[in-house]
Order: structure tokens, then sequence, then C-alpha cells
């Protein structure tokens, strides 16, 4: 429990935040999952679309400051290396 008033705001203003990443941070892994799915399939337009979407999110993610600018990159060169193998 806070002991002062603007203790208590902080802490009210962590619980929405916290809920505003953890949201971000589970799209960016769903997004990431479908990536994965859709190359799985072998379908290279479907995965193509997935790759997409997942950049998107991602440099959302950045830009917002829940992901790293080195993580985001990372991931999409990975899926870019694995949309060129699938073709």
């Amino acid at each position: 429990m806070a002991n002062t008033p603007s203790a208590a705001k902080r802490a009210r203003q962590t619980e929405r935040r916290t809920l505003i990443n953890r949201r971000t941070l589970t799209s960016v892994k769903n997004q990431l999952k479908a990536v994965r799915e859709a190359l799985h399939t072998g379908k290279k337009d479907v995965a193509a679309a997935a790759a997409a979407h997942f950049v998107s999110t991602l440099d959302k993610a950045v830009k917002t400051g829940n992901v790293h600018r080195n993580t985001a990159n990372r991931h999409k060169s990975a899926v870019n290396r694995a949309l060129v193998a699938l073709s």
C-alpha cells in the first residue's frame, strides 16, 4: 500500500502501463507464431502476408519502447531469410 498520494498515483499508472505493455508484447509473440506457422505451410503468399503484418506490429512495439530495436531487426532478418529460403 502506498504511503503518499504521489506513490498511490504512480502505482495506478504502473498498473495501466503494465497492461498496455503486456498487450503489446503478447501481440508481437502471437504474430511471430503466426509467421512461423505460415512458413511451415509452405505457401509463400500466405507467409509473406503474415510476415508483413508481423513487421508492422514489431515496428510499432519498437516505437513505443516495448521491444529493443536490435531485437526487432534480428527477428525481421530471420523472417526475411526464411521467406527467401521458402521460394
